[in-house]
C-alpha cells in the first residue's frame, strides 16, 4: 500500500529528468551527477538524489560513486531514441494533464470533465490555442505510434490475406504514419488519408504519405468525420479514435463508415480492450485518463460489440497484438 500511495512520486521524478533531458546527456556514456548538473543548469546534490532514486527503479545504474549510466529503460527517455517516450512523459506527467488529475475526485463525484472545468474549454480546443503544448502532444502520439504501428499493421495483414482490400480509408489518420506503413506492405492497395482540414494540410507537408512510392497510391481528403467520410472504401480504419468520444458520437461515426463502405466492406478499430475481471492492464488506467481529460472511455469487448450493433455492424474478430492495442473487425450486420 505504501508503494501504491507514493507511486506518483516516481512518475514525477521521471518527468523531471525528462524535462532536464538527462537521458540525452548520458547517451555518449556515464557522467557524474555534478557533470550532468552543470550541463542541465541545476543543483548537483539534488540531482544526485533524484538519479539515485530512479536508479533503484531501473532507469540508471550508478557505476561508481555519483557516476551514472543509462539502462535500456532509461534510454527510452532520450528524445532521439527510436520509439522515444520523452515527449509522452512530458505530456502525461506535466501540466495541464497533471493539474486535471488533481481534480479526479470531481470527476467521480459529478461525472464531469475536470479538464474542461479547469481550463474552460475541451482538451482539443486547448491544443489549438496552445501551439507549444500541441507540439508536445503530437510528439507524444508519434512516440507511441513508433512502437504500435508495426503491431497494428501486422494485425491488418492477417485480415488482408483473406479480405484482399483494394482501398483502405484511414479515418482521422493524422499525418498518415500508419497508413503509409500499411501501403508499403501492400503494393496493390490504395489509401485515403482523411482528417480535419488543418491536419491534412500538415500531412501534405509531412514525409509519410508524400513519399514517392506511397504518394501515387494515396489520396488526402479533409472534412468532418461526424458529417461524412470518403465513400467507396473496402476497409475503414480508426486508431485511437473511438476512445476519445462518448457512445453517441461513436455510433454516429461508425454509422458513417458503414454507409460509406463498399458492399462487403469492413470497419477496423485499433483500440485498447479493457480486460475482464481483476486482471490489471494499461486499458484500465487509460480509461481514467479519459475520465479526466476527454469525454471518451476505454471499452470492453462486449461494449465494442454493442456499439457496432447500434451502428448496424457486427463484430467478427478481435486480434490481439504485442502492444496495448487490439484490432477489432466489424462487417455489416
Amino acid at each position: 500500500m505504501l508503494d501504491l500511495i507514493a507511486a506518483y512520486w516516481v512518475s514525477r521524478l521521471v518527468y523531471v529528468v525528462a524535462r532536464l533531458r538527462i537521458a540525452d546527456l548520458l547517451k555518449d556514456g556515464p557522467r557524474t551527477a555534478r557533470e550532468l548538473a552543470e550541463r542541465a543548469g541545476v543543483n548537483a546534490a539534488a540531482l544526485y538524489r533524484v538519479l539515485r532514486t530512479l536508479a533503484s527503479y531501473g532507469l540508471f545504474t550508478e557505476v561508481s560513486r555519483h557516476r551514472f549510466k543509462l539502462t535500456p529503460v532509461g534510454s527510452t527517455l532520450r528524445a532521439d531514441a527510436p520509439a522515444s517516450m520523452h515527449a509522452f512523459a512530458l505530456y502525461l506527467i506535466g501540466e495541464p494533464v497533471w493539474e486535471a488529475w488533481g481534480r479526479l475526485e470531481d470527476a467521480v463525484r459529478t461525472g464531469e470533465l475536470p479538464f474542461d472545468r479547469m481550463f474552460g474549454m475541451p482538451f482539443y480546443k486547448y491544443l489549438e490555442q496552445h501551439p507549444g503544448y500541441l507540439k508536445i502532444f503530437g510528439e507524444a502520439m508519434t512516440s507511441l505510434s513508433g512502437a504500435e504501428n508495426p503491431e497494428v499493421a501486422a494485425a491488418f495483414q492477417k485480415i488482408q490475406r483473406t479480405a484482399r482490400f483494394n482501398t483502405l480509408v484511414d479515418v482521422a489518420g493524422g499525418f498518415g504514419s500508419l497508413l503509409a506503413l500499411i501501403l508499403a506492405k501492400n503494393a496493390k492497395l490504395k489509401g485515403v488519408l482523411f482528417d480535419t482540414p488543418p491536419v491534412v494540410a500538415g500531412a501534405q507537408q509531412d514525409r509519410h504519405v508524400t513519399a514517392r512510392p506511397i504518394a501515387a497510391r494515396c489520396t488526402i481528403a479533409g472534412g468532418d468525420m461526424f458529417e461524412a467520410v470518403p465513400r467507396g472504401g473496402d476497409a475503414y480504419l480508426m486508431k485511437y479514435i473511438l476512445h476519445n468520444w462518448d457512445d453517441e458520437h461513436c455510433i454516429k461515426l461508425l454509422t458513417n463508415c458503414r454507409d460509406a463502405m463498399s458492399p462487403k466492406g469492413r470497419v477496423l478499430v485499433a483500440e485498447t480492450v479493457v480486460p475482464p475481471g481483476e486482471k490489471p492492464g494499461w486499458a484500465k488506467l487509460l480509461d481514467i485518463q479519459m475520465m479526466v481529460v476527454v469525454p471518451g472511455k476505454e471499452r470492453t469487448k462486449e461494449e465494442f460489440g454493442a456499439l457496432f450493433k447500434q451502428a448496424g455492424l457486427r463484430l467478427t474478430r478481435t486480434i490481439a497484438t504485442n502492444c496495448p492495442l487490439s484490432l477489432l473487425e466489424a462487417v455489416r450486420a
